[in-house]
């Protein structure tokens, strides 16, 4: 069973390093690296209202799948 997904938005993203962190609407940020972006393009502009999965990553969940909505 997997878990739902989250609403959010993108709070900062640097493309150059291709980091960057998602609030989700339970107030808490998790970062991401460009290739959790699911349409492929590496790129999600600041301030975008996106839809993203959790995975567990050295004992912090992380977003995936991340698409803008």
């Amino acid at each position: 069973m997997s878990a739902p997904s989250l609403r959010g938005t993108v709070d900062t993203f640097d493309q150059r390093v291709g980091l960057g962190t998602v609030r989700g609407s339970d107030g808490i940020a998790h970062l991401f690296h460009c290739i959790a972006i699911a349409d492929a393009t590496r790129d999600i502009a600041v301030g975008a209202e996106v839809v993203f999965d959790l995975v567990a990553k050295l004992g912090k969940f992380e977003a995936t799948a991340i698409r803008p909505v």
